[in-house]
């Protein structure tokens, strides 16, 4: 246990962080429902417990020293870690929580309809899902876990694969017929923003190396998909994600069978993090239900 000069009060801790974001004591004292004087005495009592003046004094402001700025900044990280922790505690005081962030579609298509089975199993983890796009910093998010597409490149963290992926070439029914794979230039092409390369690679595949074409782009394949239902081009896009459609002939296949795509899915987390329980529950439920596919 660290000595308690290095464990401030959290109400001091507070009134540090909102001087710092708000620029003086007495809108600090307005947000935490306190006097002027009790921010006042709080900030006294840090500088007093640290050892270190955290301000420089000037007229009716307080500005930070450098190192008080670079303080606040993993002040604010812990006041995070320690109301989310309250939250998840609140939430579900009889076992473990964890966020995991997730990318929307596969979210919606893979991973939702299994995790009715994994709340059967472990009926004491709350799951909460957050979305992201991208890969994030851990340490500057309260997030215990990512569903992560592409190759094993985010740094820091530890993998888990959950499936390959292919993609298909479709489009809504009428789209004229393709007589090789080159001809799909001639048509408006749709497009993740994240995979601007999936129709160079595409054509590759069908004999067409080292074209790049431009298209429409979307940040989600949600939206993508629905382009491409209602005749805005052709677009590619993972098979799991249009089963409906294509039974439902919403979309057509428009020029050959479904082609393997560069990267795959992978549950990550961060290596330096705590091994906590509903995270290793989530990982073993996870394996197995990677496993059962293959």
């Amino acid at each position: 246990m660290l000595p308690r000069r290095y464990l401030p009060p959290i109400p001091a801790l507070m009134a540090l962080e909102a001087v710092e974001r708000l620029g003086t004591a007495s809108a600090a004292a307005e947000e935490l429902s306190l006097t002027q004087g009790a921010i006042s005495r709080a900030l006294q009592g840090l500088e007093a417990q640290l050892g270190l003046p955290l301000f420089i004094r000037e007229r009716q402001r307080l500005r930070l020293t450098p190192a008080a700025r670079d303080y606040v900044s993993e002040v604010r990280k812990a006041l995070h870690l320690l109301a989310s922790a309250s939250i998840a505690l609140r939430a579900n005081p009889t076992g473990g929580s964890l966020t995991l962030a997730i990318l929307p579609a596969f979210g919606m298509h893979w991973l939702a309809p299994r995790l009715a089975r994994f709340s059967q199993a472990h009926p004491e983890v709350t799951v909460n899902l957050s979305t992201r796009l991208r890969p994030f910093d851990f340490e500057a998010a309260p997030i215990d876990a990512a569903i992560h597409y592409g190759r094993q490149n985010w740094p820091g963290v530890d993998y888990l694969k959950l499936m390959n992926e292919a993609v298909i070439a479709v489009a809504a029914p009428g789209f004229a017929a393709l007589a090789q794979a080159d001809d799909i230039l001639h048509h408006p092409l749709l497009m993740l923003d994240s995979r601007p390369g999936d129709w160079g690679r595409w054509l590759a595949h069908h004999g067409h190396p080292g074209l790049r074409p431009p298209g429409m782009q979307f940040d989600q394949f949600a939206t993508l998909i629905q382009a491409a239902i209602h005749g805005m081009g052709a677009a590619l896009v993972p098979t799991f994600l249009i089963q409906r459609e294509l039974a439902e002939g919403r979309l057509v296949p428009v020029f050959g069978p479904p082609v393997a795509a560069l990267g795959a899915y992978y549950l990550v987390w961060p290596k330096a993090g705590p091994d906590r329980a509903p995270l290793r529950s989530l990982r073993q439920w996870l394996a197995t239900e990677a496993a059962d596919m293959a």
